[in-house]
């Protein structure tokens, strides 16, 4: 038999009676909701992704290159999967693809756009035929750009469109760009070249009249656009505008059907790795900006796995926050829900009393959370823009069903809570009245299975480090995820070996030494379920702070021991690499020059059986006389032989590869080409130079441009004085030399960043600010409820005579014993797992930044100190009010 209206009684009187140990755990699941909520929208939003349109806006389809690889392997005991990877280099679409594209019903005009780096009065712009800007509505920037304020659009070979501000109408330009600078896989590249063009047209604006490389545009006729790019038989992409009437759907699937009977593939097909897709795409819709912004699709995949790594460590985190603080509130009042069973509530009615109470201030608690999600989403957005951690062109849609999100991380958070309010009040339900009053003992399952989590910890911690990348990073993280809960299960037996230790200090301490000892030695369960946040706190930060600190520490060490240059030479489009290196080695006082370039390879491979394609910054470098301007350490081998056709290794990737020198390995360069390497060198600075070193030429003819050339420059011995010596005159040969070029003296280091490093370093700090903030919360909460629960004792302490003096010191001693325990046992439970990475990834043991740990320890003494001591200040107000009622009542 059922009795509601006494659950629903015993609900609302217990919300009333104990809201202050509710209030600890409404402030927890606000949080939790908000964040959830916050993550569902990013997660969403991020999903709906796709690159920005903008030069091709007015055209109804586009047809592009591949721009993605793919690899196919088989995990163990498994069925093949394949897994996909973009790429963002241009793949270009062949010219013959145009006659086939313009023969289709329905297509009004099919335009052919390119684009390349030229220089005009010493800055590096973009390229681009003036037909072109066809493709791009008048509401867009880049149609914006082309509408011109002055003159009119250029049909001569020597005529020239430009931006506003650059020049007048009549001038006359000197254009340099790269003569037949064809991007083949081994194309060395040409001599640059200077012509001299007529401004026939000023467009309105310049700093809108951008390409998705941040650059200003200029604008060409159709031919001499063609032969300035210097790639015959190829051109970027085909817009196509359809005649009116014509569905975008319709004209997508006859261009499509037309390309496919023709035959048509990209430029790179013939070198594309077995497997790769290399027909053209046909794009329509949104998809029309994959084929503009390169880097926009790429990213979405790397947002996606870090914002749901996120999502999993904010729920986990949340689940275990939670449940510390819903099962604190509830120990609280065991003897109360005890003295309800011992006057007839059934088993039943209290978890019914107990789950209602909890849903009662879940539902508000999420709810004000959800409300908050909105502008919290909103405030990550703005963070990434200002940290430049998005690609150009990627939009993040929002669309107000989107907004609905956070509902369901809302309910999501309500059902945490109330089955943990299940769980914690089970014991009290099923257990007789009487055995309830008494304080329960952890049992042994308890400590087993503790045990055995801190094993299993120590296995990841011990396989990460075996690991390499991300595996290495995903095996530390749950490593001390496992680890932690492990120690939240030992609670009560690590805070009795805790008091152990610091027993003996703190009773040398005076009073207030010896009763803070002996209320943690006889409290063993409660001071475990103090720390417990604490441990928490500090090992996830810890191993969130310490992995990347670790890592960067590192790189910047060896990108210190390989720098050797003393001037790094910066020179606009137009100039030959190989000439520029020559022209510097030979002037009075230069012993080494290296031309460099910054690139990325994907490297296709199984990871813990399943098939990876991993993409990885590199550099490439003009090889003689390396060592003089960048040391790479060489343990075996030279590189002096680096040419095309050769890779010299990181020797922890050749390891992990199985190449030594004389070896061959397969890389996939940025436009889908896969080149079979033979390996020349191993060398140890990878972490600053990246795991690939390839030529200049090889990397190069891989780019979508040629990138702004930089030459790193050693002087002789005695030429890098100070100014006026011999350095400032290889300055002055140097302008002379290379006219518009830009010195730069004690140039830093090179080092190679990955493409989504800036993502990361944002989203790690948004990682360590929500765990931070989610256990600052579980410490204050926790140490909160355990200060309100011992009002009676400390009124009984004072009954027997200590004073609040006293009182306050033993609190203090208290509140610093738990932040000593919690941070010991934090950074014991993060050493092994950060340890078993920093050694596999970095070669060297942990490094965290100073004023970081200082911080990590002054937020735990804070939260620690103000949570212990604020809730007892009622408890020590007043004069011994208990002595003075006592001896009323006497007389």
């Amino acid at each position: 038999m059922t009795h509601p209206p006494v659950v629903a009684l015993l609900a609302a009187r217990g919300a009333r009676t104990n809201r202050r140990a509710w209030a600890a755990v409404f402030a927890a699941l606000t949080l939790c909701s908000l964040l959830l909520g916050a993550l569902g929208l990013a997660v969403g939003s991020a999903a709906l992704g796709h690159a920005r349109v903008e030069r091709y806006a007015q055209a109804d389809v586009v047809v592009a290159g591949a721009q993605s690889t793919r690899y196919t392997a088989k995990p163990w005991g498994s069925e093949s999967r394949t897994v996909r990877a973009g790429l963002t280099e241009r793949v270009r679409v062949p010219a013959r693809a145009l006659d086939v594209v313009r023969k289709v019903p329905g297509v009004r005009a099919a335009i052919a756009d390119l684009a390349f780096p030229v220089t005009v009065r010493g800055a590096r712009v973009t390229g681009r035929p003036w037909e072109a800007t066809r493709l791009a509505s008048a509401s867009t920037s880049a149609s914006a750009s082309a509408r011109l304020s002055a003159g009119q659009v250029p049909t001569g070979a020597r005529e020239i469109v430009v931006g506003d501000g650059i020049a007048r109408v009549g001038d006359r330009l000197e254009v340099t760009y790269a003569n037949g600078s064809a991007n083949g896989p081994a194309n060395r590249p040409a001599n640059g070249s200077t012509t001299t063009y007529t401004v026939t047209g000023v467009t309105g604006v310049t700093a809108e009249a951008r390409t998705p490389d941040s650059r200003p545009s200029v604008y060409f006729s159709r031919a001499e656009a063609h032969r300035l790019a210097g790639r015959p038989g190829e051109i970027d992409a085909i817009g196509v505008l359809g005649d009116s009437g014509v569905p975008d759907d319709v004209l997508h699937a006859r261009v499509r059907h037309a390309v496919d009977a023709a035959g048509l593939r990209d430029t790179s097909a013939p070198h594309r790795a077995d497997g790769d897709p290399a027909a053209l795409r046909v794009l329509t819709g949104d998809g029309r900006g994959e084929a503009e912004f390169l880097a926009a699709a790429p990213a979405r995949t790397p947002l996606l796995q870090v914002l749901a790594s996120l999502a999993s460590v904010v729920v986990l985190v949340g689940v275990l926050v939670v449940t510390s603080t819903v099962s604190q509130a509830l120990r609280q009042r065991a003897r109360e829900l005890a003295l309800l069973r011992a006057v007839g509530a059934t088993p039943w009615q209290l978890r019914r009393a107990v789950g209602r109470e909890v849903r009662r201030i879940a539902v508000l608690a999420a709810a004000v959370g959800a409300v908050g999600a909105v502008p919290a989403y909103l405030a990550l957005r703005g963070l990434l823009a200002r940290r430049d951690a998005l690609p150009a062109g990627l939009e993040l849609p929002f669309p107000p069903w989107l907004a609905a999100a956070p509902l369901v991380t809302a309910a999501l958070t309500v059902l945490i809570a109330w089955l943990t309010a299940l769980g914690c009040c089970a014991r009290a339900a099923r257990t007789r009245p009487a055995e309830a009053l008494r304080e329960e003992e952890p049992g042994r399952a308890r400590q087993i299975a503790g045990c055995v989590l801190l094993g299993i910890g120590a296995a990841s911690a011990g396989a990460g480090a075996l690991q390499q990348g991300a595996a290495a990073a995903a095996a530390a993280s749950a490593a001390a995820l496992t680890m932690v809960i492990g120690c939240a299960l030992l609670g009560p037996w690590l805070a009795r070996g805790a008091m152990r230790v610091l027993g003996a200090p703190l009773r040398r301490l005076g009073v207030g030494g010896r009763l803070a000892a002996a209320a943690g030695t006889a409290n063993a369960t409660r001071l475990g379920a103090a720390i417990t946040p604490v441990v928490l706190v500090t090992a996830f930060v810890v191993v969130q702070l310490g992995g990347g600190a670790t890592l960067g520490h590192e790189a910047q060490a060896q990108a210190r021991g390989a720098g050797r240059a003393d001037l790094a030479v910066s020179v606009g489009a137009g100039t030959a690499p190989y000439d520029a290196v020559e022209r510097i080695r030979r002037l009075p006082g230069v012993t080494a020059a290296t031309a460099v370039a910054h690139g990325t390879v994907v490297l296709a491979g199984k990871e813990l059986g399943e098939p990876r394609l991993e993409r990885l910054p590199v550099l490439g470098v003009t090889p003689r006389q390396l060592a003089r301007t960048i040391d790479p350490d060489v343990r075996e081998g030279t590189t002096d032989g680096l040419r095309p056709g050769t890779v010299a290794v990181g020797a922890d990737r050749a390891r992990t590869l199985g190449v030594r020198p004389g070896d061959h390995i397969r890389l996939r360069f940025g436009d889908g080409t896969e080149a079979r390497l033979r390996v020349v060198a191993t060398y140890e600075r990878a972490l600053a130079l990246g795991d690939f070193l390839l030529s200049y030429e090889e990397l190069t003819g891989h780019m979508s441009a040629p990138p702004a050339l930089r030459v790193l420059t050693t002087l002789a011995p005695g030429a890098s004085g100070t100014p006026g010596s011999s350095a400032a005159r290889v300055t002055t040969s140097l302008k002379s030399a290379l006219p518009g070029a830009r010195v730069e003296r004690d140039p830093a280091p090179e080092l190679v960043r990955a493409e989504d490093q800036a993502l990361g370093d944002v989203l790690t700090g948004v990682v360590v600010a929500t765990i931070g903030g989610f256990t600052v919360i579980a410490v204050l909460s926790t140490l909160a409820l355990i200060s309100v629960g011992r009002g009676p004792e400390l009124r009984q302490l004072r009954l027997a005579g200590a004073d609040r003096r006293r009182l306050r010191r033993m609190l203090w001693l208290e509140s610093a014993a738990t932040a000593t325990a919690g941070l010991f046992l934090g950074v014991a439970t993060a050493a092994l797992p950060l340890s078993a990475f920093a050694l596999s990834a970095a070669g060297r043991l942990p490094w965290l930044p100073p004023g970081q740990a200082v911080l990590i320890v002054a937020v735990v003494a804070a939260t620690t100190t103000s949570a212990t001591l604020l809730p007892t200040r009622g408890a020590l107000r007043g004069r011994y009010p208990a002595v003075s009622s006592t001896a009323g009542r006497a007389q």
